[in-house]
Order: structure tokens, then C-alpha cells, then sequence
């Protein structure tokens, strides 16, 4: 009956093991759900994009022909001619720009358009990075609260081990009082890093523009395929979206000065006059109430030059000002890949020296864990032991989160379309 029970037992651990892991398969996500969703979702990413799309409005706009001038003059007391009275006049006036002007607008939109397309890939590529970054921390967070729930199921069996050898004559009260200490301090660091995490799950569902009590499942950090050791400063004046973005802004720019030179020639008008006439009570009378059609063309005359010299004043310091813009940008780049060229190196080393030291360090506790049964000395060792192996399982979270996020990071700096 004994065995049977048992049995029972086990089954029913077995389900709901199995139901929390269902569960928690139904409602986890990866971190590519999670941009995707950031994708659709962010706001800032929305506004860049709108914003791009009103750019791409721009074009139509300045590669049109200005609106025809239609005039209607009708006369109160009608105007005598020889061929009879005038009774309404139709004017009709096209004005056309130099040749060249509405192709050199349409030019400069359209790089517009293009920096204000880099802008957004770059807002979308910002608040991705975030996300990750993000991710990430949540993650630490998460692996440190199991650490230190996994170590305080290790305290408790230390603390049994205490006792039984404290009954036994063998060990010393003391023993449980040490390790009672150590696990009042595991359990307050554990509920810090819950209440740590809750910040966190909001700044990430914030980001993803949804319920800040959404619950975030970042189970794992995916390592980046990129090699990112084989990229240099090259690479970032070719991908970084943020510099084409200036690059197209300065293109714009230099576009404007043929705009501004062809804006500086005259405009030329086509049209037609169309006067209505009435016929005279005379009789015979060669075209008689004939209507009058007169063609027209007329010239805008551009004299007063100074404001043509000031538009081009003007662009010349705005290329000036990009560039300076792109030379501070570049330098802020580069000094950003180099810091996190060296975190990605540095906390890969840093990984595998803890790593090292936690094998070894483990083994030094079975071993005085041996001794301890045996002679019911050397406890205070083995509780600072086990608090290092703590520090060392936290260290390799961290430096894999710190990984990941400088990968990352670097991932954003050589930014471009995805």
C-alpha cells in the first residue's frame, strides 16, 4: 500500500510538473516575439515612421506647376468698340519656372525623404537595443532569484547536517546560528531582486506599448551570429543608420543651391485674354460683335539679388553645420564600439575565469563537506565557500548578461534596415 501511495505521489508532482511547464510554454515568449511586437507597437517607432511617409508627400507637392491664374473682370457700364460693347473679359495666365527648378525641387525632397527613412531605421534600431538591454537586466534578475533560492534549499540541508551533528555531540550550536544568519540574508535578497524586477517589467511593457503588469519570461539571452570582432570604424560610416541619415540631410542641402540658383532666373508665363463682345445695331459692319482672343506671355524680372545671395549663405552653413555633425558623430561613435568592443572581450574572459573557479570551488566543499561529517569541523569554512560559489554563479549571470548587452550595443552602432 506503502509503494502504491508513493506511486500516486509521484504521479501527481509529475502533473503538475508538467502543467507549470505547459503553461509556461504557452505563455512565454522569445525576444524576437518581443520586437516584433515593438515593432508594431512603440510609439516613438510609429512617429518616425509617420513622419517618413509625410516626407515622402513632399515631392508631388514641389514638382508641380504652380496654380493657373484665372480672372474674370465683368464691366458695370459696358465699354464701347468699334465692333460692338465689351461686355465680360476672361484672363488665363500659366507661369512656368526655369528650366530645371521643379526636377531640382523633386531632387531635394526626395533626399529628404531618404534622410528622414535613415531616421526612423534608426529610432526603430534604438528601441530595440533598449528592449534588449532591457531583456537582459531582466534576466539577471531572474537567474539571481533562483540562485539565491537554490541556495537557500542548500542552506536548509546545511542547517539539518548542523543539527544532526549538534545532537550528536559532534557539532556545535553555533553552526546553526551561522547559517541561520546566512539564509535571513538570502531570503531579504531575494525579495530586493523581486521588488528589482517589477521596475524592469514595467520600463520593458512600456517600451512594447502595452500593460505595464504584463509578466516578461526572458528565460534566455540567444547569442548574436555577427562577428563582430572582423568590424572597424569602416564598418560603422557604412552601416550606422544615423550617419546616412546626415549624409542624405547634407545631400539635401547642396541639392538646394541649384534650387536656389534656378530660382534665381526668370519665370515665364503663358496665357490668354478672352473678351466677350456684343454686336452694334449697325448694319454691314465688318466683324461685327466679333469676340476678341489675345495671347499673352509675361516674364517675372528677379532683380533684387540680395535675397537669392542670402538663401545661399545660408545653405553653405548648413552643409558646414552637418558636417560637423557627422565629424562629432563619427568621433562618438567610434569611441562607443571601442568601449564595447572591450566589455564583449572582457566579460568572455571574465566568464571562463568564474567558471574555472566555480568547479574548483565546489569541489573544496564536497570535500569539507566529507570532513565535516566525519569530524564535525571546519562549518564556517564551508558556509563561506558556498557564499563564494553564490558570488561566482551571480558573477557568470552578470557577465553574460554584460555580453549580451554590448553585443547589443554594437549591434545598434553597425545599425542599418533589418
Amino acid at each position: 500500500m506503502k509503494t502504491i501511495k508513493t506511486y500516486k505521489i509521484l504521479n501527481i508532482r509529475y502533473l503538475i510538473f508538467f502543467l507549470i511547464l505547459l503553461s509556461t510554454t504557452m505563455h512565454s515568449q522569445s525576444l524576437e516575439d518581443y520586437l516584433s511586437i515593438a515593432a508594431k507597437n512603440n510609439p516613438s517607432i510609429k512617429a518616425s515612421y509617420a513622419k517618413f511617409e509625410a516626407a515622402l508627400q513632399k515631392s508631388p507637392q514641389v514638382s508641380s506647376l504652380p496654380d493657373p491664374n484665372l480672372t474674370l473682370s465683368v464691366f458695370g457700364r459696358m465699354i464701347e468698340t468699334r465692333v460692338g460693347s465689351q461686355e465680360a473679359r476672361f484672363s488665363l495666365m500659366q507661369m512656368f519656372p526655369w528650366f530645371g527648378t521643379l526636377a531640382a525641387k523633386e531632387n531635394v525632397a526626395n533626399l529628404i525623404a531618404e534622410a528622414s527613412f535613415q531616421n526612423y531605421i534608426s529610432t526603430k534600431n534604438e528601441v530595440f537595443f533598449n528592449i534588449k538591454k532591457v531583456y537582459a537586466e531582466i534576466y539577471e534578475v531572474t537567474q539571481q532569484i533562483m540562485l539565491e533560492e537554490e541556495n537557500l534549499a542548500i542552506l536548509n540541508s546545511y542547517k539539518e547536517l548542523a543539527l544532526s551533528k549538534f545532537k550528536n555531540g559532534k557539532g556545535a550550536m553555533v553552526d546553526v546560528l551561522r547559517i541561520d544568519l546566512k539564509r535571513n540574508a538570502s531570503e531579504t535578497t531575494t525579495q530586493l531582486l523581486k521588488d528589482k524586477k517589477d521596475p524592469l517589467t514595467t520600463q520593458f511593457n512600456s517600451l512594447l506599448n502595452r500593460t505595464t503588469s504584463d509578466e516578461i519570461f526572458a528565460s534566455n539571452l540567444t547569442a548574436f551570429e555577427d562577428d563582430f570582432s572582423i568590424k572597424n570604424n569602416d564598418s560603422l560610416l557604412q552601416y550606422n543608420s544615423k550617419l546616412l541619415s546626415l549624409s542624405k540631410k547634407k545631400e539635401a542641402f547642396e541639392a538646394q543651391q541649384l534650387v536656389i540658383k534656378k530660382e534665381g532666373n526668370p519665370m515665364i508665363g503663358l496665357g490668354i485674354d478672352y473678351s466677350i463682345i456684343s454686336k452694334r445695331d449697325i448694319p454691314n459692319l465688318e466683324m461685327n460683335g466679333q469676340d476678341a482672343i489675345m495671347p499673352m506671355i509675361s516674364v517675372s524680372l528677379p532683380i533684387f539679388r540680395k535675397k537669392y545671395k542670402a538663401m545661399q549663405k545660408e545653405i553653405a552653413f548648413m552643409v558646414d553645420a552637418t558636417n560637423f555633425e557627422k565629424q562629432a558623430l563619427e568621433n562618438e561613435l567610434a569611441s562607443n564600439f571601442a568601449q564595447a568592443s572591450y566589455v564583449v572581450k572582457k566579460s568572455k574572459r571574465l566568464k571562463e575565469l568564474y567558471e574555472t573557479q566555480l568547479k574548483t570551488t565546489q569541489q573544496a566543499i564536497q570535500l569539507l563537506i566529507s570532513a565535516y561529517s566525519n569530524s564535525g569541523s571546519n562549518f564556517e569554512e564551508i558556509l563561506s565557500l558556498n557564499q563564494d560559489v553564490l558570488g561566482l554563479k551571480i558573477a557568470i549571470i552578470t557577465a553574460t548578461k554584460d555580453d549580451f548587452t554590448s553585443q547589443a550595443q554594437l549591434d545598434y552602432l553597425l545599425s542599418k534596415e533589418k
